[in-house]
C-alpha cells in the first residue's frame, strides 16, 4: 500500500495541487487509481487518453451521481500506470480491481436479488450450488450469472442433476457406506471414494457445458458415444446415454428463438433506465436457443455526463466478458445502442476467443426483435423494482415522519441479543439500506463480557458491548466521515425497551455519536416505540408502513442472532464431551470430527481406526477408546 501524508487535505480542497497533479498525468492509454489519505484505493478506472479522463471527474463533479461525488470528497492522490495500448490498459485495470476490489469499483449495484450459479474447480470433487453471492477468495472457482429467472434456474439444475449423476450432500451422511443417492444412480459415491476425482471432473465438465450454452455440442458428443457404446453392444451404457440426450433435449425444447441463422452464437444486450436507474438484460443465445437471461442493475444517474447508454452497455458488457471464459464468448454481440469504442471492444473480445467477434447495431427485422424482446424484460424488471423502491421509500418517509427525522434513513441498523440463560451468549447486527435487507453488512458478535456467562444474563450489558465494538472506529477517528458515509448508519434499532435503550444511548454518549445518529427501541409484545428519554412509547399503530419496516428489520435481527447462537451452543454440544478427555486439545478435536463427523462414529470406533486421524497416536487413541469404553 502506498502511504499518503496523514495531513495532506483532499484535492477538491487543494486546487494548486490539483491543477498539479493533473498536468503531471501524460495524454496516452493507461490505467489511473485514486487514494484516500490512509493510501486505501478508492477507484481504478482506464482511458485512452489519461489526463482527458481524469480531468473530467474535478472539472464537473456536480455533474456525477451521488456516489462518485462522494468518493472524490476523499481523493488525496492519484496514481498512474501507462500502458502502450488501450487493450493493455482495459486487461490491467480488470486484474487490479480482482486484486484489490475498490469501493468504488462497482458500476452494477450488487443488491443479491439475482442468484449465480457456482462450481468449485478449487476442491478436488467441485459441488454445484446456487448463490446470491460472488466470493472472489477462490480464483479457481467459476459463477455462472447472474440470472434473472431464479426459478428456471433451479428447474434446469434439478434437471442436470438428473441427467448426470453427482454429488448430492456437501457432507456424507453415513460414514463407512454410501447413501441411497448412490443406490438409485444419481450420486456415484463421492462420499466413499467410489469415483476418481478425474472422473468426476468430467462429468463436471459436461455439466459446465450446459451452463455455458453448449447444450448442442454436448449433446452430439454423447451422441456419438452412444453409437460407440452400441457398436460395442454395450447396450446398458447406450440406453442411458439416449435417455440423457433426450433429457438435454427436452431441457431447450421450449426455448426456440426465431432466427434465420440459427447456428451462429450470439448474445443480446439492451437497457430500459429512468433518471437514476438502468436496468441492463443480457439474452444468451446458441443454436437458436434462449439458453441464459442474466440481469444487471445499474444504480447512477444515466442522463448526466459520460453515462449515455451506449456507455453503460460497454462497461457492462466489459465488466461481464472479463470474467467468462473464452469458451463463454459468443462470434456475434447484438447491442442496443452503438457503443462508444465498438471496434476497440470486437478487438478485444476477439483475443480473448481467439477467433472473430463482431459487435452489431441491429438493421434487419429478425436482430432488431431479438432487441426489442430484450429490452421488453428489460423495462418489465424496472417497472418491477420501481414499484418495490417506491413502497419502501413511502414506508421510509412514513417512517421519517414517526420518529420526527428530516429525512428518511438510507441505512437502518437493528441490534439483537440471543442466549439461554447467558450461556453462548451472541449478537446480531442486520441491516436494511433504502429499506432492503443488505446481508453483505451483517455481523455477528460473540460476547466477551466475562459477567456474562451461563447461570447469569445481561441484555443490558450484551447490547452496550457490541455497540462499542461496531462503533469503536468512527469514535476513535473523530476525522472519520460520517455524513454521507455509506458504512454510518441514520437510524440505529435495538430490539427491547426502554432499558435496552439506555444502555445503548449511554455508549453513544460516551463515543460522541449521538447527535450524528439517531437510536430507538423496539418493544416485542405491543410494538412500542421508545425514543431516548422518553418514558413512554411513541403513539402508533403496528400496522402501519414506518412501523413494518422497524418489525422486519427487528424480526431479521432476532432471526440472524438465534441462527448464529444455535451454531454456537451445536458446536459447543459436539465437543463438550471430547474437552473432559485428557491430552485431547482444541486441534485435536476439530480433526476427530472432520474425520468423523459425530461423537457417535467416535464412539463405535476402534482405536486402530482412530490413530489414523492425524495428530493422534496409538496411545492418545487408546485413551480415546477407554474413554468411551470403560472398564
Amino acid at each position: 500500500m502506498v502511504s499518503t501524508p496523514a495531513e495532506a487535505k483532499p484535492l477538491l480542497q487543494d486546487r494548486d495541487r490539483l491543477e498539479e497533479r493533473l498536468r503531471e498525468i501524460p495524454l496516452q492509454p493507461g490505467i489511473y487509481l485514486m487514494r484516500d489519505k490512509t493510501g486505501h484505493i478508492l477507484y481504478i478506472g482506464k482511458s485512452k487518453k489519461l489526463r482527458s479522463r481524469v480531468r473530467s471527474y474535478f472539472r464537473k463533479s456536480g455533474d456525477l451521481s451521488e456516489s462518485k461525488q462522494l468518493m472524490l470528497r476523499q481523493v488525496v492522490d492519484i496514481e498512474f500506470v501507462v500502458t502502450d495500448t488501450e487493450a493493455e490498459a482495459l486487461a490491467l485495470e480488470a486484474n487490479l480491481v480482482k486484486q484489490h476490489q475498490p469501493h468504488f469499483n462497482v458500476l452494477l449495484k450488487d443488491d443479491k436479488r439475482y442468484p449465480y450459479l457456482c462450481i468449485t474447480w478449487s476442491e478436488e470433487y467441485p459441488r454445484i450450488f446456487i448463490t446470491r453471492r460472488r466470493r472472489l477468495g477462490r480464483q479457481k472457482d467459476k459463477y455462472y450469472g447472474p440470472y434473472v429467472d431464479a426459478r428456471a434456474l433451479r428447474m434446469t439444475l434439478r434437471l442436470v442433476r438428473r441427467i448426470f449423476p453427482q454429488r448430492q450432500r456437501p457432507r456424507p451422511l453415513f460414514k463407512d457406506r454410501p447413501c441411497i443417492n448412490y443406490h438409485l444412480g444419481r450420486c456415484p459415491g463421492v462420499c466413499q471414494g467410489m469415483i476418481s476425482s478425474e472422473d468426476y471432473r468430467k462429468t463436471i465438465q459436461k455439466i459446465a457445458m450446459v451452463f455455458e450454452g453448449r447444450s448442442v455440442e454436448l449433446a452430439k458428443a454423447l451422441a456419438q458415444r452412444m453409437e460407440v457404446a452400441a457398436e460395442e453392444l454395450n447396450f446398458e451404457l447406450a440406453a442411458r446415454l439416449r435417455d440423457r440426450i433426450a433429457a438435454l433435449n427436452a431441457l431447450t425444447a421450449d426455448q426456440k428463438v426465431s432466427l434465420p441463422d440459427d447456428t451462429v452464437s450470439r448474445d443480446a444486450i439492451a437497457l430500459v433506465a429512468d433518471a437514476q436507474h438502468a436496468c441492463i438484460q443480457l439474452f444468451q443465445t446458441r443454436a437458436g436457443k434462449l439458453v441464459g437471461r442474466l440481469g444487471f442493475f445499474a444504480d447512477i444517474a444515466v442522463h448526466r455526463a459520460g453515462n449515455d447508454p451506449g456507455a453503460i452497455l460497454q462497461r457492462v458488457l466489459e465488466e461481464h466478458y472479463a470474467r467468462a471464459d473464452p469458451i463463454e464468448i459468443p462470434s456475434e454481440v447484438i447491442v442496443q445502442h452503438d457503443l462508444p469504442d465498438r471496434e476497440f471492444v470486437a478487438d478485444w473480445l476477439s483475443g480473448l476467443r481467439g477467433r472473430k467477434v463482431s459487435i452489431v447495431v441491429p438493421q434487419r427485422q429478425a436482430k432488431a426483435e431479438l432487441i426489442e424482446m430484450v429490452e421488453r424484460n428489460a423495462r418489465y424488471e424496472l417497472e418491477r423494482t420501481q414499484r418495490v423502491a417506491d413502497r419502501n421509500a413511502q414506508a421510509l418517509q412514513d417512517l421519517a415522519t414517526i420518529l420526527d427525522l428530516p429525512e428518511p434513513p438510507k441505512r437502518i441498523e437493528g441490534y439483537d441479543i440471543s442466549h439461554i440463560q447467558g450461556a453462548n451468549a451472541v449478537g446480531s447486527q442486520v441491516v436494511f439500506v433504502d429499506g432492503i435487507p443488505a446481508k453483505q453488512h451483517y455481523r455477528h458478535y460473540k460476547i466477551k463480557n466475562p459477567a456474562v456467562r451461563s447461570g447469569r444474563s445481561d441484555d443490558f450489558a450484551s447490547l452496550a458491548e457490541i455497540v462499542r465494538r461496531r462503533f469503536r472506529k468512527f469514535a476513535e477517528n473523530p476525522d472519520l466521515d460520517r455524513q454521507g458515509n455509506p458504512d454510518f448508519p441514520d437510524l440505529v434499532v435495538i430490539d427491547g425497551g426502554k432499558g435496552q435503550l439506555s444502555s445503548v444511548v449511554a455508549v453513544l454518549q460516551t463515543m460522541n455519536l449521538l447527535q450524528d445518529v439517531a437510536a430507538i427501541g423496539l418493544a416485542k409484545r405491543r410494538e412500542e416505540i421508545f425514543l431516548p428519554g422518553e418514558s413512554q412509547p411513541l403513539p402508533t399503530n403496528p400496522e402501519q408502513p414506518g412501523v413494518q419496516v422497524l418489525r422486519r428489520l427487528r424480526d431479521e435481527a432476532h432471526r440472524f442472532a438465534i441462527n448464529f447462537h444455535r451454531r454456537q451452543r451445536t458446536n459447543q454440544q459436539r465437543r463438550s464431551r471430547l474437552n473432559d478427555i485428557p491430552g485431547l486439545g482444541h486441534h485435536r478435536q476439530k480433526e476427530l470430527l472432520a474425520h468423523f463427523r459425530s461423537i457417535d462414529y467416535i464412539r463405535e470406533a476402534s482405536p486402530e481406526q482412530i490413530a489414523e486421524v492425524p495428530g493422534i497416536g496409538p496411545r492418545l487413541a487408546r485413551q480415546i477408546y477407554n474413554y468411551f469404553h470403560p472398564a
